[in-house]
């Protein structure tokens, strides 16, 4: 890790990196976390976390804690988005080599999540039970005010259970020990984007209508959590957070019953799953730090306090972890979400090629789930840091418990 002072920039706060040395550290990344070690309400200092590359407004993998007020692109725009893992009883050796009709028995469970999960921009045609949106209705005063965001509840039931496109994934893994696991990364899907553009938008006018401090360029328009509009975005963003809880949840136990049925029928094993973990990296939350309450917005950014366990995916067709939080003050509390983008979407699929990809992951023995296989550059091991190498550079932060290497993936 390595400081950056205010004195150097003329910010109001240092800036803490959690990589090995500046050169690492993307021209665009470091000017926004500039912008935010500049906000006249930041608390102590900002942190970047290693897996940190440039985002909208605030960098990916940034930490920052506020006095007093909420920042919409602050805490991106999937709110919730985060991870879910559950691990199995069963060992990879008990499924390897066995056939179906449709091809190995890995194949099959692929194919048939894809089947039955929607992914990218599909949903389901008739509404999913929800008990969240069933709660926002019976409580729905508390978001008439914001008109314009109301459809969203409604939409949500057809969306419940579904996991989106981008980096988002359904993955089987298996353990350094040979036990498989679920992993499932996802958020609020359409909720949170309009959630967020909404609220940036009303920050940003009533920052223009107080002569705010925060100049529109850095994209970082404030709402203070005392005002009506900051009241409304945390009602919101609560919503967002416990609807995404529920979606990974919600595709979990999909997950779990496809495969359970598919390896009772064809090796005779009866799965079960040990406790699941389901954690946030896209949100704020109040929380106590030097002596103070602050909101503490994390984006791509993941909560780890002392004996915590979280989940640190990797990119596809490499490896992802399960960790234990080791409660370091100087993040927040925080670690990385992942391994963090080495290229944008555009910059991978201009590098890399469709085949170059899919013989990779046939290299690696793994198996895709993937509709349209045209774009899967985007998401492919190359385009991601070394999630190793990130690893590395946070063992003051985390401490590894498991270390899992895809066998399957499912990707929008």
């Amino acid at each position: 890790m390595f400081v950056i002072s205010s004195d150097r920039f003329h910010t109001n706060v240092p800036i803490k990196v959690w990589l090995d040395r500046e050169e690492l550290l993307e021209e665009s990344c470091l000017a926004q976390a500039v912008h935010l070690a500049k906000l006249p309400f930041i608390h102590k200092w900002a942190a970047l976390m290693p897996d940190t590359h440039t985002g909208k407004g605030m960098p990916i993998g940034g930490v920052i804690a506020a006095k007093d007020v909420i920042i919409p692109n602050a805490v991106g725009a999937d709110i919730g988005c985060g991870m879910i893992f559950a691990p199995m009883n069963v060992r990879l050796e008990e499924i390897q080599g066995i056939e179906t009709g449709n091809g190995s028995l890995i194949q099959l469970l692929v194919g048939d999540i894809l089947r039955n999960i929607p992914a990218g921009t599909n949903r389901y045609r008739v509404p999913q039970e929800s008990r969240v949106l069933d709660q926002a209705k019976e409580q729905m005063e508390l978001y008439e005010p914001d008109e314009e965001l109301l459809p969203l509840i409604g939409d949500g039931y057809y969306q419940t259970g579904t996991l989106g496109g981008g980096n988002h994934f359904i993955e089987l893994q298996v353990d350094e020990e040979g036990w498989l696991g679920i992993m499932i990364h996802s958020g609020s899907r359409h909720m949170g984007k309009e959630v967020c553009d909404y609220f940036h938008k009303k920050a940003r006018e009533l920052n223009l209508k107080w002569y705010s401090q925060v100049p529109e360029e850095y994209r970082l328009a404030f709402l203070p959590v005392d005002t009506e509009e900051g009241i409304q975005y945390l009602r919101w963003m609560d919503l967002a957070l416990r609807y995404a809880f529920e979606n990974r949840e919600r595709m979990m136990q999909r997950v779990m019953e496809l495969l359970a049925g598919h390896l009772k029928k064809y090796a005779g094993v009866d799965a079960e799953y040990g406790e699941m973990i389901n954690c946030h990296h896209n949100y704020a939350a109040l929380e106590a730090h030097y002596g103070e309450n602050v909101w503490v917005h994390r984006k791509g950014a993941t909560r780890v306090r002392a004996g915590e366990t979280a989940v640190i995916p990797g990119a596809m067709g490499s490896y992802s972890y399960v960790v234990e939080g080791l409660g370091n003050p100087e993040s927040f509390c925080s670690s990385s979400h992942g391994a963090g983008r080495a290229y944008s979407r555009k910059g991978a699929m201009d590098a890399f090629t469709t085949e170059q990809v899919i013989l990779d992951l046939r290299e690696r023995q793994v198996v895709l789930g993937k509709q349209k296989k045209n774009d899967v550059a985007e998401e492919c091991r190359f385009a991601y840091k070394d999630i190793d190498r990130v690893m590395e550079q946070q063992k003051d932060l985390v401490r590894p418990v498991k270390k899992l290497r895809t066998v399957g993936v499912v990707k929008g």
